[in-house]
């Protein structure tokens, strides 16, 4: 799907190989921890300033598409 995408990679280096957004060492669990939690989009990329809105979007985006196509 994403890996090693311009919006989540993945490396041994990094993070022991966790998935993190593109650029950056977070997780991207992160993002859905927060989401889970009932906090905003806004209050993640507050708290992660070096994630990009874009790359937020175009994640949910594509999770989106690949869960409907899941149950379609």
């Amino acid at each position: 799907m994403f890996k090693n995408s311009p919006v989540i990679s993945t490396s041994p280096e990094i993070m022991g190989g966790t998935p993190v957004f593109a650029n950056t060492r977070v997780p991207v669990q992160t993002l859905f921890d927060y989401l889970k939690a009932g906090e905003s989009i806004d209050d993640f990329l507050d708290g992660f300033p070096t994630v990009t809105r874009e790359q937020v979007i175009t994640l949910l985006e594509e999770v989106g598409k690949q869960l409907v196509s899941m149950v379609a």
